[in-house]
C-alpha cells in the first residue's frame, strides 16, 4: 500500500530539521527565502499535501464545502438540473482548490442532521442550500452553528410578506438584463436567485397568445419555495387575463417522470381537459408528451406542452419541446463564488441570475378551435 507522505520525509530530503519544513509550509517566519523555497519543492516533488483532518482541528479551513439534497433519490437519476448545478458548482470549487462533499438524504430532518454532523467534526466549512422551502428550518440551525451557507434559490414569502417581498435591494435588477448583486438583508444568509414569477407569466403569455384558455401546471413537491412562487404566479397572471381556478390551475407532483404520466392522465381524462400543460421540469414534460401519444391525442394539434427546464431530452423529443432556456452551470457558479466571497469575509449577498428565456418549439401551437369555444 502506498505511503503518504510526512513532515519527516520532506525533512530528510531536503536536509533541514521538521521544524523548518513546518515554518516553511505554514508561511511562518524562521527560515530563509531560499529554504522555503527548497522545502516547498521537495514538497511538491514527494505529492505531499496538508491533512485536512488535523488543520481542521488546529482551527484552521476543512478545503470543503458541502451540498446536501433532501429529496426522493428516485427522481434525481434522470433529472439533469442538479448535474447541470453540480457542474457549474465545482468548476468554481476546484479552481479554488476547495472540494465538495455530497450527500443525498431522506427528508429535511435528515439534512438538519447531516450539518450538526458536519459542524462538529468540522468537515466542512460552509454549505450550498438547495430547494427552499415554507417553514424552513435550515437557516436558523445554520446561523445557530454560525455555518456559513449560500442559499441556492428565493426563501418563501413570510407570513407577514406578500410574493417577492425578500427580494432585497436587487430584485429584479438582474431581470432580463444579466445578473444583479447587492446585500442581503440582516440576519439572512446570502442567496442566489432566479425570478421564477416572471418565468412562469413568459409562459402563460406565450399560450394565452396562442389561444390556450384550460391550462394546468404539472408543478413539482408542494412544500418547495419556488413550487409555491410558481403556482402564485400562474393565478396571478392567469386572473390579470380573465382567468378563473377552473381554466388555469396546478397539481402537484414528486417530480417523478411516474407522477407526471400519473397526473398527466389524470388531467387528460376529465371532462374538459385542458388544451396546454406547463410541467415544472423536462423528465416530467417528457413522460406527459408519452402519454399524450398513447391516449392518441397530437402534440400539438390537440394539446400544446411546455418543460420548465430544457435539455437534450426535450430537443431530441419529437415533437421538440417548447421549453425555458436558463444557465444552470451559471447559476451553480454563481452560488459558489458567493460562498467562497463569503468564507473570504465578505458580507452575505443576494446575486440575480439572468432570467430564463422561453424558446419555442414545435409542441406549442394554437388549440383547435371547438376546444376553446
Amino acid at each position: 500500500m502506498a505511503r503518504r507522505p510526512t513532515i519527516k520525509d520532506i525533512a530528510r530530503q531536503a536536509g533541514v530539521s521538521e521544524s523548518a519544513v513546518s515554518f516553511a509550509l505554514n508561511d511562518r517566519p524562521g527560515v530563509s527565502q531560499d529554504t522555503r523555497a527548497r522545502i516547498r519543492r521537495v514538497a511538491e516533488e514527494l505529492g505531499w499535501q496538508p491533512n485536512s483532518a488535523a488543520r481542521a482541528l488546529s482551527g484552521e479551513r476543512s478545503g470543503a464545502v458541502g451540498l446536501v439534497l433532501a429529496r426522493p433519490a428516485h427522481t434525481l437519476g434522470v433529472e439533469s438540473f442538479f448535474l447541470q448545478l453540480v457542474s457549474g458548482i465545482q468548476e468554481v470549487l476546484s479552481t479554488a482548490r476547495t472540494a465538495l462533499l455530497f450527500q443525498v438524504v431522506e427528508d429535511i430532518d435528515a439534512e438538519c442532521a447531516v450539518y450538526r454532523r458536519w459542524w462538529a467534526e468540522r468537515r466542512v466549512d460552509g454549505v450550498l442550500v438547495v430547494d427552499p422551502r415554507t417553514n424552513d428550518p435550515r437557516p436558523a440551525l445554520l446561523e445557530q452553528l454560525a455555518l456559513p451557507a449560500v442559499t441556492i434559490g428565493e426563501a418563501a414569502p413570510t407570513d407577514d410578506s406578500g410574493p417577492g417581498s425578500q427580494s432585497g435591494p436587487v430584485a429584479g435588477s438582474g431581470a432580463g438584463a444579466g445578473v444583479g448583486v447587492g446585500r442581503a438583508p440582516a440576519g439572512t444568509l446570502s442567496s442566489v436567485r432566479a425570478d421564477d414569477a416572471r418565468a412562469m407569466a413568459q409562459v402563460l403569455d406565450h399560450l394565452h397568445e396562442l389561444g390556450h384558455r384550460r391550462i394546468t401546471h404539472i408543478a413539482g413537491l408542494p412544500g418547495l419555495a419556488h413550487t409555491v412562487r410558481r403556482m402564485e404566479s400562474l393565478r396571478t397572471e392567469a386572473a390579470r387575463r380573465g382567468l378563473g381556478p377552473d381554466q388555469v390551475r396546478s397539481v402537484v407532483t414528486d417530480y417523478s417522470d411516474a407522477e407526471g404520466a400519473a397526473a398527466t392522465r389524470r388531467v387528460l381524462a376529465e371532462p374538459l381537459p385542458p388544451t396546454a400543460l406547463v410541467y415544472d421540469n423536462d423528465v416530467m414534460a417528457v413522460a406527459g408528451s408519452a402519454v399524450a401519444a398513447e391516449l392518441g391525442i397530437p402534440v400539438p394539434g390537440r394539446l400544446s406542452i411546455v418543460a420548465w427546464d430544457d435539455s437534450a431530452l426535450c430537443r431530441v423529443t419529437h415533437p421538440r419541446l417548447t421549453a425555458l432556456v436558463r444557465d444552470t452551470a451559471g447559476f451553480g457558479r454563481l452560488a459558489a463564488e458567493e460562498l467562497l466571497a463569503v468564507l473570504a469575509g465578505s458580507p452575505p449577498g443576494i446575486r440575480i441570475s439572468e432570467q430564463p428565456r422561453l424558446e419555442p418549439r414545435e409542441s406549442t401551437a394554437p388549440p383547435p378551435a371547438h376546444t376553446e369555444s
